[in-house]
């Protein structure tokens, strides 16, 4: 009998845990089934802890700052815990892994939730032709009041140029009820077949090969500390052109669009982080950021004409350029603290 009381506690406790966790987080937890746990204990740290805040940093004691423009290359071994693990999107949905998310599953799971708020890399009136300025977070893309992807059709809408891409057009027209294809008539007079809608690409976890982050470095006396604040991150994924052929190559590289960080942080905080040095201390990508446990490369620094490193350096002089501008701030903090 004492044992049957203390299985159905345990089985109580473990609900309501599994409960609070999806409530808070909703993303992985190892509580796959109510009274199964798949490991030695619940990993509920992460999932329910509180964001820390950010020290209040006064005007009149930041007696220097500097603002950087760096990339995160998911290529490189270091920046791999971002990068994995990979999903995908099948005919049959979205399919995740079951104890943890890439950064970039993170971001599309809140971004369609309506959680973090999305700002296009450029004037959408300009239909990307302008200026590509959306690191200065002037053009927010919101949906209506209390909806979100789901449930706002205009915003879904907008939304599928920013996680997506169009594909390929189908050769093969549309068809009337007698097999004949179908005709239509455009504004000049002429016709042509009627064809199907092109299909939406998603980006994957794959797709996704850099981060872009616009941050500030400062030097605040009152702390007696040289502290660094990101402002924005934004995805990358490569800009590929696809001829008549279907042959695909790649021109470059384009943002998918800007998040405000200190809001990134409230959700980045209850995702875990693969540690392969030891399973019973994953972090969050919150510690992550916080802690600096990447490696980014500089592309751009403050500067009079307001131009990239890319515009006067290319190749390994451009990450001599990159290394010169950190080793500025290694120097700056170095003379300011010793006498």
């Amino acid at each position: 009998m004492r044992s049957l009381v203390l299985s159905v506690f345990l089985g109580l406790g473990i609900a309501g845990t599994y409960a609070q966790i999806e409530e808070i987080n909703g993303g992985p937890v190892n509580v796959p089934t109510e009274g199964i746990i798949d490991g030695v204990f619940i990993q509920e740290h992460i999932p329910t802890k509180r964001m820390i805040p950010y020290e209040y940093v006064r005007e009149a004691d930041a007696i220097w700052s500097r603002r950087v423009w760096e990339y995160i290359d998911l290529r490189e071994k270091i920046n791999l815990p971002m990068y994995y693990p990979l999903d995908e999107i099948t005919s049959y949905g979205w399919v995740r892994n079951a104890t943890r998310w890439s950064l970039w599953t993170v971001i599309r799971q809140h971004v369609l939730n309506g959680d973090l708020r999305v700002f296009s890399p450029y004037d959408p009136a300009s239909y990307g032709l302008g200026a590509w300025d959306g690191d200065q977070l002037k053009y927010p893309i919101d949906p209506q009041p209390g909806l979100n992807f789901y449930t706002d059709s205009v915003f879904r809408e907008e939304m599928v140029y920013y996680l997506g891409r169009l594909g390929p057009q189908s050769d093969v027209p549309l068809t009337d009820e007698y097999g004949d294809p179908l005709v239509i008539t455009l504004p000049d007079g002429t016709m042509e077949y009627s064809y199907p809608p092109r299909d939406t690409i998603w980006f994957n976890s794959a797709d996704i090969v850099q981060y872009r982050l616009k941050e500030d470095w400062f030097i605040d006396k009152e702390r007696s500390v040289l502290d660094v604040r990101i402002i924005a991150i934004a995805p990358v994924v490569y800009k590929k052109d696809e001829d008549a052929a279907g042959n695909v190559q790649i021109s470059g590289m384009t943002e998918l669009f800007w998040l405000y960080f200190p809001h990134c942080r409230f959700v980045f905080n209850n995702y875990f982080v693969y540690n392969d040095k030891n399973d019973a201390q994953w972090m969050s990508f919150d510690d992550l950021f916080w802690k600096r446990r990447f490696n980014s490369v500089a592309y751009k620094v403050s500067n009079t004409y307001d131009r990239k490193i890319e515009s006067y350096r290319s190749g390994v002089d451009a990450l001599f350029e990159s290394e010169a501008i950190k080793n500025e701030i290694r120097n700056i903090e170095h003379d300011v603290w010793s006498f």
